[in-house]
């Protein structure tokens, strides 16, 4: 089966091609770094995390290009609220972003552009929408782009300019010859620190937003190539800007696939910090493991929106721990290996083929996941060498399943249990063999009072003929 990815700009799903073959050119937009990151952003991350490695496991060579945005009126109130320059608030705040999201497992991109890299760029492309009367200079000294000369407008959003323009609710021009219009260099103010502010043959002054993306895709991809995504809510204006400065700089088609993901919400508003309504990752991950929170991302299609609650990850703990059991029980078998890293999957073998069908199927994984729960089944019923491989070997496509068995259901789910965890592991070495030297001495009613206050204390002990042993509630 083909891949087939829904394309926001036609709004079909549609089969996958890429300009060149075997390679993949992709650009995302990334995280504004004034502060940590939040849950919604671990939601966008994880959907194009899976997307690359999914089509990297289909064999092409993906150049996967996320962005740092380290420039904005955001960043500037920051700084200047902490008393601290801009260059040191985005990088301490992109240090914690690493590494917030390699504790998801989340891979890093093969490109990581700042904003404030390629300003040269910007400029260069201001020049040419100016001098191809796409751009204008306003009296308040910004540089913005008329709208209403770029034909293709709204394409990506799907209105028309006459509907967005009946969208609006307050006319505000700051200079613009139109409502719509957006600006592509905004001039220097008084009050923002030098740190801020480029020279230009604008005037002196700084980037928008829009153009900043516009400017690295080109650098790094070229004017056209495959696939442009992001959250939902870029979709306008953001990245209908980018399609309108890019296209109206080159001429030429910008990218051909769009893909956005749906947000995560709490309650019934998307979680933001504009809103005030979020979590970040830090604050989850101190009651909850890494893979847990990756795995309670996979459960839901990327497109999708779904709701952020303490429940759902409680599900999710239980239905990894519960794949987890099933490798663990054939802790026997050899070690699947190479399988670990998604290696030598016989994609002929049907439930391969079905978890290859549901990916390609527009990155399904809440039905590639149903196909790991299949296997994990199979495995319970006849432990196998082929089953354990080739559950691992799937886990390891979506990231998941590659620490060792016992040692995952050992480990407390959280930094917050670990620290209030009242036992070690030598502790409960040795009450596991306080119980079974009550066992031989026949007194089961101190053994099963051990089981009992293990039990009590969040450890589950499993008897087989290889012995006792246990794991964290």
């Amino acid at each position: 089966m083909t891949l087939r990815i829904h394309n926001t700009l036609t709004r079909t799903t549609e089969p996958f091609t890429s300009l060149r073959p075997h390679e993949v050119g992709m650009y995302v937009c990334g995280i504004t770094v004034y502060d940590l990151c939040h849950m919604g952003h671990a939601r966008f991350l994880m959907a194009f995390d899976i997307a690359v490695r999914w089509l990297r496991t289909l064999g092409y060579r993906v150049t996967y290009v996320r962005n740092i945005t380290d420039i904005d009126d955001k960043i500037i109130r920051r700084a200047l609220e902490r008393g601290m320059s801009i260059r040191a608030l985005a990088d301490e705040m992109t240090a914690a972003m690493h590494e917030d999201i390699a504790a998801l497992g989340i891979e890093p991109p093969t490109v990581e552009p700042r904003a404030t890299e390629h300003v040269p760029a910007m400029l260069q492309m201001i020049g040419t929408l100016e001098a191809k009367g796409l751009a204008y200079r306003s009296s308040n000294g910004d540089v913005n782009f008329a709208v209403r000369k770029f034909p293709g407008y709204g394409k990506l959003s799907g209105k028309s300019i006459d509907q967005l323009r009946a969208g609006e609710r307050v006319a505000t021009l700051d200079g613009k010859e139109d409502p719509l219009d957006f600006v592509l260099w905004k001039a220097a103010k008084d009050d923002e620190p030098d740190d801020a502010k480029w020279d230009s043959p604008f005037g002196r002054g700084r980037p928008g937003w829009h153009i900043e993306c516009s400017a690295m895709c080109k650098a790094l991809l070229g004017d056209h190539f495959d696939i442009h995504g992001g959250g939902q809510d870029l979709q306008f204006p953001h990245h209908e800007n980018e399609i309108a400065q890019s296209e109206g700089a080159s001429g030429t088609r910008f990218a051909n696939v769009w893909m956005h993901n749906g947000l995560l919400n709490l309650g019934d508003e998307k979680m933001s910090k504009s809103l005030g309504n979020f979590f970040t990752i830090r604050d989850v991950l101190r009651h909850c493991d890494g893979e847990t929170l990756r795995f309670f991302l996979l459960r839901t299609h990327y497109r999708s929106p779904f709701n952020f609650s303490a429940a759902n990850i409680d599900d999710a703990r239980h239905a990894l721990r519960r794949l987890y059991t099933a490798l663990d029980g054939a802790a026997d078998l050899p070690d699947p290996g190479g399988a670990a890293a998604g290696q030598g999957i016989d994609w002929s073998e049907p439930r391969a083929a079905e978890f290859r069908a549901a990916m390609n199927d527009d990155f399904n994984t809440p039905q590639a996941l149903a196909v790991l729960f299949e296997l994990a089944g199979e495995l319970n019923r006849e432990p196998s060498v082929a089953t354990a491989q080739l559950l691992r070997g799937l886990g390891a496509t979506l990231g998941v399943l590659q620490q060792v068995p016992r040692a995952y259901l050992q480990t407390a789910t959280s930094s917050q249990a670990a620290a209030e965890a009242a036992l070690d592991e030598q502790a409960i070495a040795e009450r596991i063999e306080a119980r079974a030297a009550a066992k031989r001495e026949r007194d089961f009613t101190r053994a099963d009072a051990i089981r009992a206050e293990l039990a009590a204390q969040g450890i589950v002990l499993q008897d087989s003929p290889r012995g006792t042993t246990w794991m964290r509630a």
